[in-house]
């Protein structure tokens, strides 16, 4: 069972998730590590809001009307803000300033609050960022934690090699993360054993560098050190050798199986010792530097282009030592889903949380497209019934996203890209813009097949409007249609249109499905309205010519664009 927060984190926090109800976080904040580690001192004048959604990943200090300020005078009076947390605040305040820093620091002390809050007692955190705020970040999770609650800090190597620069360096290349590991208590849960690393190639040729008729191996010990203190049950006889008190490291009938597999041998100096082979490798044990993971490169098979994606491997990794099957796993800044993907997959509950409607989109197709084989996916507004998964269903229950044409029209006023984006994924299950603004009158596409021997397929393209619209929207997306020698074109609106627009739609014809010799108008009209009640946009199907047969999308119905033009 997992659950999608569309919101800011800190409210959803504080309403929705229980006290102690959860047994891991791991968050990854977006910071703008790029950034040189001066540009966050200045002083910023301007209307700047101190959290920016999407990818602008920086916070700024406001100083018009005092906002930042104020934020940080309301953090500090806030009764549900520790004591220790309102001197740390203040303490930042004297020594940095008003700048961007601390802008960032505002924004994650009331969240890191409230993370404490929600985890069990025997429950942890761990925080992912950079050293440009790491240190910062380490004493308010002090103060929010406690000292004696922090455990570790990881050092994540991204790169082997870091990135070089055609200029001559000023300073050693940054290849690196921190990650912060701190508990609610002293009771919490912590598996080491389960994570433990394989060796290299090259590491397993230096370590078995003996060999012989069976394979490589090297030479271990069989009689337990004076160290590990006596073991009288372990003293006896064996091909004419006894230990000493501290014994043999197994019982007789172990090593008997062992010298019987051809493991055992006697040195020249008649001291018993075993063959270790590569197959019985234990691992090795991790400690807080790791070096064995890389970040996603530009090939890497789990790559979703989506900024600041972590790889599958570190959240196992983080997962599998903290947490059981069955446990709460959250992500409040869940970006493209890569905690929740491995938290499936580990077979634990999950929640996320992001402030994106691209991050929402990512991860439901994300977990689509990942467990479409295995599971029955079935995503669950807030207002659905309740439902239990039964067999091989994963149930997502969303929250936040729109439910009716006026909430569509409160997003469209509040977040127009996110708005975009929930629109062509969830309304026509296209693709959401690919950036903000510079779109060249594409808000979206929606990609289909008419030829079995191509491997691009056709595009519909998509151009939404949140506001008002008008004749000359209906021109505009005829020209791209055009120009991008597109097979159709969709405008969904808030606003119904005209009857003049209907009009020009009808002009720019139909679309011939190769395949099938159906026919589409080829620049429909469909309000968002009509969308969320069913009306779907009439199209072929995705697959049409992938398998080689043809059915019509669902809720798509060519004859509702011909009956209107006829209307007309």
């Amino acid at each position: 069972m997992g659950t999608l927060y569309y919101g800011d984190n800190l409210p959803i926090l504080r309403e929705k998730i229980e006290k102690e109800s959860v047994d891991l976080v791991y968050l990854d904040p977006p910071f703008n590590s790029a950034a040189a580690y001066n540009a966050f001192f200045p002083g910023k004048t301007g209307a700047a809001a101190s959290q920016i959604k999407a990818f602008e990943d920086t916070w700024h200090w406001v100083n018009k009307d005092n906002a930042s300020i104020t934020e940080l005078q309301t953090i500090i009076g806030d009764k549900r803000t520790p004591d220790a947390v309102k001197k740390l605040l203040q303490a930042y305040h004297d020594f940095l300033g008003g700048c961007d820093m601390l802008a960032y620091l505002t924004m994650m002390a009331p969240r890191l609050v409230e993370l404490h809050r929600v985890l069990k007692p025997t429950g942890s955190l761990y925080l992912h960022c950079d050293p440009t705020a790491s240190h910062y970040l380490k004493l308010l999770l002090d103060a929010v934690f406690g000292p004696v609650n922090f455990q570790n800090e990881i050092v994540w190597r991204r790169y082997k090699r870091p990135k070089g620069s055609q200029f001559t360096a000023r300073k050693f290349g940054a290849s690196t993360d921190c990650i912060l590991f701190f508990t609610k208590s002293d009771k919490y849960e912590f598996y080491i054993d389960r994570i433990k690393a394989d060796l290299s190639e090259e590491a397993i040729e230096q370590r078995y560098n003996l060999a012989d008729d069976k394979g490589s191996y090297y030479s271990g010990p069989l009689l337990r050190s004076q160290s590990m203190g006596t073991r009288p049950n372990l003293v006896y006889e064996y091909k004419g050798y006894t230990p000493g008190p501290s014994g043999w490291r197994m019982t007789k009938e172990k090593l008997a199986e062992l010298d019987a597999n051809g493991d055992m041998f006697f040195t020249s100096n008649g001291v018993p010792r075993r063959k270790v082979r590569p197959q019985d490798e234990p691992g090795t044990l991790i400690d807080n530097l790791w070096i064995d993971i890389e970040a996603i490169g530009s090939q890497a098979k789990e790559r979703l282009h989506y900024p600041t994606q972590k790889p599958l491997a570190l959240m196992e990794r983080i997962i599998e030592a903290s947490s059981n099957a069955g446990d709460v796993v959250l992500d409040p800044f869940c970006g493209c889903g890569t905690t929740i993907d491995a938290a499936e997959e580990l077979g634990r509950a999950w929640i996320g949380i992001d402030i994106t409607q691209i991050a929402i989109a990512t991860i439901k197709d994300r977990l689509v497209k990942r467990y479409k084989e295995t599971k029955a996916i079935k995503f669950l507004h807030e207002s659905d019934p309740a439902y239990k998964a039964t067999g091989n269903e994963m149930v997502v229950r969303v929250f936040g996203e729109p439910a009716t044409p006026e909430d569509a029209a409160a997003l469209a006023k509040e977040d127009e890209y996110g708005f975009q984006w929930w629109v062509a994924y969830n309304l026509v299950g296209g693709q959401g813009p690919k950036k903000k603004g510079g779109d060249g009158g594409i808000d979206g596409k929606i990609i289909f097949f008419d030829d079995p021997q191509s491997a691009s397929g056709e595009e519909i393209l998509l151009q939404i409007k949140g506001g008002k619209v008008k004749a000359d929207d209906v021109r505009a997306l005829g020209f791209v249609i055009e120009r991008e020698k597109a097979a159709m074109g969709v405008l969904i609106s808030i606003e119904p249109p005209t009857e003049k627009m209907y009009a020009d739609a009808s002009k720019a014809g139909d679309y011939t499905h190769k395949l099938t010799g159906q026919k589409f108008p080829r620049l429909q009209l469909r309000t968002v309205k009509e969308l969320m009640e069913g009306k779907g946009i009439a199209r072929p199907s995705e697959s049409a010519a992938k398998d080689g047969t043809f059915k019509a999308a669902p809720k798509a119905k060519a004859k509702d664009d011909q009956q209107h033009k006829m209307k007309l």
